[in-house]
């Protein structure tokens, strides 16, 4: 496999702030609906920098909201995984901001295994072309498709 493409990797520690401003200026775009509650768990996701699990999302809520439901991070997770300014990584039931909440793209994740930090590879869908290709080739057409690496980190294999 050629990974040539690969441009750079993401780190998901970055400015909350800009972030915000940026899907919010997304959601202006689209004519989406960036409720108080959507935006507050996308903050919450932001200013994590590193995969966050959906009930340490809900004990942030509830510091400032104590009447915050489970429901209520759900329902906001549902609509900023559908836009895609956010990330799911199934393996470990965890929520990452997205680098590129403007543009809809599959992206591979490495996942330390350690520390449960992850990294975004922007590879330019170069690993989604690959997936694509292949399938098409064995006349399987994919639905969706999330690609997670897991082992340790530099420095977590360091230390």
């Amino acid at each position: 496999m050629n990974l040539a493409g690969i441009r750079h990797v993401h780190r998901h520690a970055h400015r909350a702030d800009s972030y915000l401003r940026e899907v919010e200026d997304v959601c202006r775009e689209r004519a989406l609906r960036l409720t108080p509650s959507r935006r507050e768990v996308l903050a919450l996701v932001a200013e994590a920098g590193r995969p966050v699990k959906a009930y340490d999302l809900l004990e942030r809520l509830r510091e400032r909201h104590t009447s915050a439901a489970p429901p209520t991070v759900y329902r906001a997770l549902d609509f900023l995984l559908e836009h895609g300014f956010i990330h799911r990584l199934e393996s470990i039931n965890a929520f990452v901001s997205c680098h590129h909440p403007a543009e809809a793209h599959q992206v591979p994740f490495l996942i330390c295994d350690g520390c449960q930090d992850a990294e975004e590879l922007c590879d330019g869908g170069a690993v989604a072309g690959l997936i694509e290709t292949e399938a098409g080739r064995r006349g399987f057409r994919p639905k969706s498709q999330t690609l997670e690496v897991h082992g340790l980190c530099a420095r977590c294999r360091i230390g």
